[in-house]
């Protein structure tokens, strides 16, 4: 049997973080003198006493280091359990959402992923938008903590192949993990301040600029306004860019860079691919956008080079009219919404790496038709991939096709039309942010879906996060005996 107190203890002492965190926008909300501060304190006291009831009861519990199936268990339990808790604010507080809206706000919060059922942002609370911001935030930190530490270990979608880059960190590890971790939050703040200060720069005002800088560092997307960027466009779609470009990057590079090794960065063939595959699809939709409208260049260039980049960093932010272009944008949004940006990152999707590999081993099958006997291993940025990663891979990318087509049937089953049914998984399992069909197009969000769908998308985000195959072994009885 495995023991679960070391991961009851983790789940604890994080939720005790996050009734402190509470405080904050409990405390915006008091000096507005806004009585919802409140009702974010009443959730920040249940949370605080769940946190430290779980804690102590488990004391001492993490006296032998985490093995595989507790660091499965443990990364599941953070985004299943977390969002129960920080969804309290938006059931006590305003909007006082019913519980499947609040855990799926939560969820999309603390996924990266950005898609909301909240509208009205504009009229709600300062401290509420603030929460929503800062749930983003904490999960885009927590997300780039497990994609350095476990899920190499866990061999999650071909991710094994990381193991070599010196972050190989269980065994001799909690030293090694500690330090990787302190340096990571480093590089996350670093980055946050940026933003944040850029954003303020160029005239928002200062809880835009707060909710704006933590969601794009997470690579969330959450937007204290209901026509998100669309009130910063020109030097605030250009920046968003940017920073959204560079929160999608792969975080192990950043550490090295702070370490003073600055050439990985540089000659990372999932890096060039990404800047690559990105620019190709803004000036695909630029040119098209400009052959079929009145648009001139330069509005058309900025509007897809922040929307395009948005989607294939999962983000979820938008400007202008871009979710009513239709037509081809629509299907280069998929395509790349699907790719996703890079491995090593609070980004979502397939990731980059996965495609790279997976092209590679297309390539390899189509030259051993004419050569069968030749030897060629796959290689990835000068090294050769394992077979185990290749399998692993595969299955990754085959489960998330899989996994696309049948809850899309599933949310039509549910009365759901098939356009929004489909981009609603897509934009879900992605953890991308993006909404688009006939049910989105009222608000911009998924109000309107049926409770039925809330859920399919609930467990979407979920699955996308921990990289699906982190859930499904969870239901093998073996996973449990051994």
């Amino acid at each position: 049997m495995i023991d679960l107190r070391p991961v009851a203890y983790v789940i604890g002492r994080i939720l005790i973080v996050l009734a402190i965190l509470m405080v904050a926008p409990a405390i915006v909300d008091w000096r507005a003198g806004d009585p919802n501060g409140f009702a974010i304190a009443k959730a920040a006291v249940i949370t605080g006493f769940v946190g430290a009831a779980v804690s102590m009861a488990t004391t001492n519990a993490l006296a032998t280091q985490l093995d595989v199936r507790q660091a499965y268990l443990l990364t599941a339990a953070i985004w299943t359990v977390l969002p129960v808790f920080a969804g309290l604010p938006f059931m006590l507080g305003e909007p006082h959402l019913r519980f499947i809206d609040a855990f799926f706000e939560a969820t999309s919060g603390l996924t990266t992923t950005g898609a909301s059922v909240i509208y009205g942002l504009d009229k709600l609370p300062d401290g509420m938008n603030l929460w929503r911001g800062m749930t983003n935030w904490l999960g885009g930190l927590g997300i780039a903590f497990i994609a350095m530490i476990f899920l190499p270990l866990m061999r999650i979608g071909g991710m094994q192949f990381f193991r070599t880059e010196g972050f190989d960190t269980f065994g001799k590890a909690l030293p090694r993990a500690t330090d990787i971790a302190r340096q990571l939050l480093y590089v996350y703040a670093i980055l946050t301040v940026a933003c944040i200060a850029v954003y303020s720069a160029i005239g928002m005002p200062p809880l835009g600029a707060v909710v704006h800088g933590f969601a794009t560092i997470a690579t969330g997307g959450f937007s204290p306004y209901d026509t998100s960027f669309g009130g910063f466009q020109g030097a605030g779609e250009y920046f968003g860019a940017l920073f959204m470009f560079l929160a999608s990057l792969p975080y192990i590079r950043y550490v090295q860079l702070l370490n003073g090794q600055a050439t990985p960065l540089w000659r990372d063939s999932q890096v060039r691919a990404y800047a690559r595959w990105l620019l190709t699809a803004v000036l695909i939709v630029t040119v098209w956008r400009v052959l079929t409208s009145d648009m001139a260049v330069e509005p058309a260039f900025r509007e897809s080079l922040f929307n395009l980049t948005s989607i294939m960093s999962s983000t979820g932010f938008f400007s202008g009219s871009f979710p009513g272009w239709g037509g081809l944008m629509l299907i280069v949004a998929f395509v790349i919404g699907v790719c996703g940006a890079c491995s090593g990152s609070s980004a979502a999707g397939l990731s980059v790496f996965r495609v790279q590999v997976a092209m590679a081993v297309v390539r390899r099958q189509v030259r051993q038709i004419t050569n069968p006997s030749a030897v060629d291993p796959v290689k990835y940025d000068g090294r050769t991939v394992e077979e185990d990663v290749i399998h692993a891979l595969i299955m990754f990318i085959s489960s998330f096709i899989v996994i696309l087509g049948v809850l899309s049937v599933a949310m039509s089953l549910l009365g759901v039309d098939l356009e929004s049914a489909l981009f609603a998984v897509w934009t879900t399992l992605g953890n991308v942010g993006y909404g688009f069909g006939p049910l989105v197009a009222r608000t911009g969000t998924f109000i309107d879906f049926p409770d039925g769908a809330i859920l399919i998308m609930t467990l979407a985000m979920i699955l996308g996060r921990l990289g699906l195959l982190a859930i499904l072994v969870l239901l093998l009885p073996t996973f449990w005996r051994r």
